[in-house]
């Protein structure tokens, strides 16, 4: 399978020495949805720029679609699509006018009516940008991204303001995409979303790429969980040994990468011992675990040094994407 991203040993260092990217590796086939998530300041905002070309690497090497994003832009910015948290659209224009300028800037962009068919906003061509609600604004967003029927789609958290209509009719049109050949890199916060939309996915930390794979791969690392209450007068001590249970008063957990036999194990016993579990739940690992566990982790060694705050970057992507959005890509 050809790969349409390739990063090596990426880096990218702001001023005073932070490395916001630290030396992250990475590839993304073509057709592929990878998620990049991360806490605020991981660095997933830095590692799109790179991607986008919107700058250059302070170290390390990064290809899109076989080309250098920062200094073979020409060859590169016609072919992908970019989605931005805030799109900041002149509020007295239309969405048609809108659109139209966009398409300006586009080379061989989509008809207005099918990319407004596209995101359900049709209807509302003649409205302006200061009568449209948030969630209408971003489906504005995700039509502009998708003018120049991009190779590669890159979606910064698109889902944001949706409700929960959008939201899955968003999922439809990303899934739609990719079984048409489009490749999308997904930033998130909402991790259900990557959970249902990625084939895989990385979790940024301080930094670095500390976990990456298909969500089931992801998730499967982790321990599932059974809980549980007892009933007065059942202490935790009489469930058998061989299951690794944690109580707090009469509350046990247990966790187990072995959910099936730990189970079947638990019911046999309370079965036999007569014991009514209550508000027994017993559910896999999910992706939330994962990303909590090393978005909770500290590295004294890096803890010591500068942090980047989240507005450094943010600020640096707004101003930058801005100014690239009005190119002529050609």
């Amino acid at each position: 399978m050809t790969n349409v991203i390739e990063a090596d040993d990426l880096r990218r260092i702001y001023s005073g020495g932070f490395a916001a990217v630290d030396g992250i590796s990475f590839a993304v086939p073509r057709g592929e949805i990878f998620a990049l998530l991360g806490t605020n300041g991981a660095g997933k905002t830095s590692t799109v720029e790179l991607l986008e070309g919107l700058t250059a690497p302070s170290g390390g090497t990064v290809h899109v679609l076989g080309h250098d994003p920062y200094r073979e832009r020409a060859a590169v910015r016609p072919r992908i699509g970019v989605m931005l948290q805030e799109g900041g659209f002149p509020s007295d224009l239309t969405v048609a006018e809108t659109v139209r300028m966009w398409a300006g800037c586009t080379t061989g962009a989509r008809p207005l009516l099918e990319a407004l068919e596209m995101v359900g906003l049709a209807a509302r061509g003649s409205v302006r940008i200061k009568q449209l609600s948030g969630g209408e604004r971003r489906r504005l967003d995700l039509a502009l991204a998708l003018l120049g029927r991009p190779e590669v789609l890159f979606l910064d958290e698109p889902t944001t303001g949706l409700d929960a209509e959008g939201r899955r009719d968003t999922w439809e049109l990303v899934r739609a995409l990719r079984d048409g050949g489009t490749t999308v890199v997904l930033t998130t916060h909402y991790l259900e979303e990557a959970e249902s939309l990625a084939d895989r996915l990385a979790i940024m930390h301080q930094g670095r790429i500390v976990l990456s794979g298909t969500p089931a791969e992801v998730t499967a690392a982790r321990p599932a969980r059974i809980r549980f209450t007892l009933p007065e007068g059942v202490e935790p001590g009489r469930l058998p040994l061989t299951l690794k249970a944690g109580a707090d008063g009469r509350r046990v957990e247990i966790r187990t990468h072995e959910l099936q036999n730990a189970l079947g194990e638990l019911l046999d016993w309370a079965r036999e011992a007569d014991v009514r579990l209550e508000g027994l739940d017993a559910r896999s690992a999910s992706l939330e675990e994962a990303f909590l566990e090393i978005a909770s982790r500290t590295d004294d060694s890096r803890a010591t040094g500068p942090r980047a705050t989240g507005s450094h970057a943010d600020a640096s992507r707004t101003d930058a994407s801005r100014t690239d959005s009005l190119e002529t890509a050609r």
